[in-house]
């Protein structure tokens, strides 16, 4: 089967973890229903994830305890589903997961995006596409390391000067096949070995997701000043597309 075959039969799918409550915020509400230009962050997010044609789903995973969902007319979407979160990020996964294995194929493709992404360029995503779509393993968005990285030992003193070559910061989403990734997150919860994304769960089974470099404003909201930071990047984008 030729690539363009095969990119025309594997349907893309998408799984967003918003069960997280956003601890390093230090505030009152989940952090994806914080509002950046009138709108909570995670319809930002959702709607550049609906505005890539080619994912035929995406599976939006909840806390069980989340009340502030039903306020988003967007989650009623026909284009998004919804599934029960766990207690930690790659649990939430896994569940997202379990929903696509039900209505996929084990060989499609699954991207795993954070939901306090919302500044994700739908050409990022069409790149990654076109990068990894005859790939055996699969990969994630990234950026190569640019500044001085320091190891602190006791005290935060510096203990080294770590070499950046060959180092990258890890984004989302990555791209992984459906039936691989499942099956590389439940052996990471089998051997209670906890993983901070879903490349890092592939690698645990033995295999080597590629790196693909995308735009730096794809950022992750974590604290306060990454807000702002984030509507900044939203107002220059629109400016962008004003443009072309």
């Amino acid at each position: 089967m030729s690539s363009v075959e095969t990119m025309n039969t594997v349907r893309y799918w998408a799984v967003v973890p918003a069960a997280g409550v956003g601890r390093r915020m230090n505030i009152d509400i989940p952090k994806q229903y914080l509002e950046i230009k009138g709108k909570p962050l995670m319809v930002h997010t959702l709607e550049r994830l609906l505005d890539f044609p080619r994912l035929e789903k995406i599976v939006v995973v909840l806390d069980h305890n989340d009340e502030y969902h039903q306020s988003i007319e967007l989650l009623r979407n026909p284009g998004i589903l919804l599934a029960q979160g766990g207690d930690e990020r790659y649990l939430s996964v896994l569940n997202g997961l379990k929903v696509l294995l039900d209505i996929g194929s084990p060989d499609d493709w699954v991207l795993v995006h954070d939901v306090a992404r919302p500044c994700i360029r739908r050409s990022d995503m069409e790149w990654l596409v076109n990068q990894l779509h005859d790939h055996p393993v699969g990969g994630l968005l990234g950026c190569p390391v640019t500044d001085t990285i320091k190891r602190a030992g006791g005290n935060d003193a510096v203990s080294e000067t770590v070499d950046r070559q060959g180092l990258w910061h890890a984004m989302t989403p990555q791209m992984f096949r459906l039936g691989m990734l499942h099956d590389a997150m439940a052996k990471a919860v089998a051997d209670r070995m906890p993983v901070t994304d879903e490349a890092s769960a592939i690698e645990y089974a033995g295999k080597q997701p590629v790196m693909v470099e995308g735009h730096a404003d794809n950022i992750k909201v974590t604290r306060g000043t990454d807000l702002a930071l984030a509507t900044l990047y939203i107002e220059q984008q629109s400016k962008l597309i004003e443009v072309t």
